[in-house]
């Protein structure tokens, strides 16, 4: 006679892993507090010609997932990224004071719409979402005295647009418009935790 187990089998949880190095994002996904492990996603992120902002964020939030994805197949992988769109025109992060300066000077008294793009990739079962923020953001007039005190303040040069809303940036603005609060810090966070549910990631 043989014996056999009757106790049902579970499904081990799937590794989460944020495909991406950005502080900002790490510090959001983290206030879930469940595990996730980081790893640095290898994709050119120049931008196609004629290739519109959000056009541009949501194929690198895509291709980032996608990457990480291919390197570890039964993880869930999240990837993101962020365009600011001006009039069309996508700015990315400034790099150093001088850009930044141009960005900010640009930016004075419009209407910019920072495009926030997040997409969730599991390979070994065949999940793929991905989803597009648009918050858009008023910029007060601003002096040149203002600019140059916030960006040897803040210093965010790797911030898209040159602005970092969760410091001293939100001195810079005068209205911001969303339906995902933590979109304009770099990721949506509504929309993370709706997608990596779908994914097989207990968030509660």
């Amino acid at each position: 006679m043989s014996a056999h187990n009757d106790t049902p089998q579970t499904t081990p949880p799937r590794r989460l892993i944020l495909g991406s190095t950005s502080p900002y994002r790490r510090e959001l996904l983290a206030r879930l507090g469940i595990a996730f492990d980081i790893e640095r996603p290898e994709v050119d992120e120049t931008p196609e010609p004629g290739e519109k902002p959000a056009e541009l964020a949501q194929r690198l939030a895509l291709a980032k997932a996608r990457e990480v994805a291919q390197r570890f197949p039964e993880a869930v992988v999240i990837g993101s990224d962020q365009v600011a769109d001006l009039d069309g025109e996508p700015l990315g992060k400034p790099g150093q004071h001088e850009h930044a300066v141009i960005q900010l000077r640009r930016m004075s008294g419009q209407t910019v719409v920072f495009q926030t793009a997040v997409a969730v990739v599991c390979l070994s079962s065949g999940f793929e979402q991905s989803d597009l923020a648009a918050v858009r953001v008023v910029f007060r007039p601003l002096s040149d005295a203002e600019i140059e005190h916030y960006l040897r303040t803040e210093q965010p040069y790797d911030c898209a647009g040159s602005a970092k809303s969760e410091g001293l940036g939100i001195a810079l603005l005068e209205r911001i418009e969303n339906d995902d609060p933590t979109a304009l810090i770099g990721l949506p966070m509504i929309r993370t935790c709706r997608m990596i549910r779908a994914a097989g990631v207990t968030v509660l």
